[in-house]
């Protein structure tokens, strides 16, 4: 009994199976996606390390929330290609785990860096002349020490509880990536415990992150409000805006996927709220929270001419 138990050790992802007559076009857009993906966060890491003129506290935050966006989109985008062009969808247990934990341990970071960055916007815009003291770098570096243990340590029990289930059969994941709620309908046994685990962390790691995030912007909005320049009020309402919409489609998603109750859903509608949390936002946080900077735009032209 215990060998069948423990008989599967590899897994065949399903992919995306309704879209295998236009696999080439989906690889293609893909592979743009995630060549988009990682030069936007690389130049945003290089220019932050680079130029003293980014070395600030937000500036660091944002380095921060680029490199953890370069690796989750590298956990996941180049199997999910190989898999669209590739007969072999096969992934071993072990590099199943591996990948659900970088995916989650990377996603929690970056809902904690929202948070943090959505506090560092506050002090800078609501108390600008206490910004210097609050936001030091002494501050700034614990908070990122504090983001990257958070983010280890909420995801190691759940993935640890996880490895330590057997799978027997069947051994066919209806998903484009190991997630974990996919994965634990083929255990053997009784998933109740880890699922409520995994629905408690998520939810103070997630609505915690909301919370602090969009108390956060309501108070930078009710101080634009008095911002006595129209101009200076529409723009920063713009770069809010931007913010928020993001931050909105990051947040309503990971909501749906991992605080919600998996039976409210189909699969194959949780496949495609994944692809968006897991392949649209990383591609647009590096547009939207930095390169639509003015000294980030500036940066980065003086470094170009300076390289040609």
């Amino acid at each position: 009994m215990e060998e069948n138990q423990t008989s599967v050790k590899e897994f065949i992802i399903v992919g995306f199976p309704n879209l295998s007559q236009f696999k080439i076009l989906v690889f293609l857009i893909l592979l743009v996606i995630y060549g988009l993906t990682l030069m936007g966060n690389a130049v945003i890491i290089a220019l932050v390390w680079e130029d003293y003129r980014l070395h600030s506290p937000m500036y660091w935050l944002l380095c921060n929330l680029s490199f953890s966006g370069f690796w989750f989109t590298t956990v996941i985008l180049p199997k999910t290609m190989h898999n669209l062009v590739s007969d072999n969808h096969m992934i071993s247990l072990s590099g199943c785990i591996t990948q659900t934990y970088f995916y989650f341990f990377l996603g929690t970071s970056e809902y904690i860096l929202v948070a943090v960055m959505s506090f560092d916007r506050y002090i800078a815009i609501c108390k600008p002349l206490h910004y210097p003291i609050i936001m030091s770098g002494q501050l700034t570096l614990q908070l990122l020490i504090c983001t990257w243990m958070g983010a280890f340590i909420s995801v190691l029990c759940p993935v640890i509880l996880l490895s330590q289930f057997p799978f027997c059969g069947p051994n066919v994941i209806n998903h484009f990536f190991c997630d974990i709620n996919p994965l634990l309908k083929l255990a053997c046994l009784d998933t109740s415990l880890i699922e409520r685990v995994i629905s408690i962390t998520s939810a103070i790691v997630v609505l915690s992150s909301l919370f602090l995030t969009t108390v956060s912007y309501l108070y930078i909005i009710h101080t634009i409000l008095h911002i006595p320049s129209a101009i200076g009020r529409q723009k920063a309402f713009s770069t809010c805006a931007a913010h928020i919409t993001v931050a909105s489609i990051f947040y309503s998603c990971s909501i749906f996927m991992y605080v919600l109750p998996q039976k409210l859903h189909s699969s194959e509608f949780y496949k495609s709220v994944s692809f968006l949390h897991t392949v649209i936002t990383p591609l647009l946080n590096p547009f939207i929270y930095t390169l639509r900077n003015e000294k980030v735009r500036l940066v980065f032209k003086e470094t170009v001419r300076r390289r040609i």
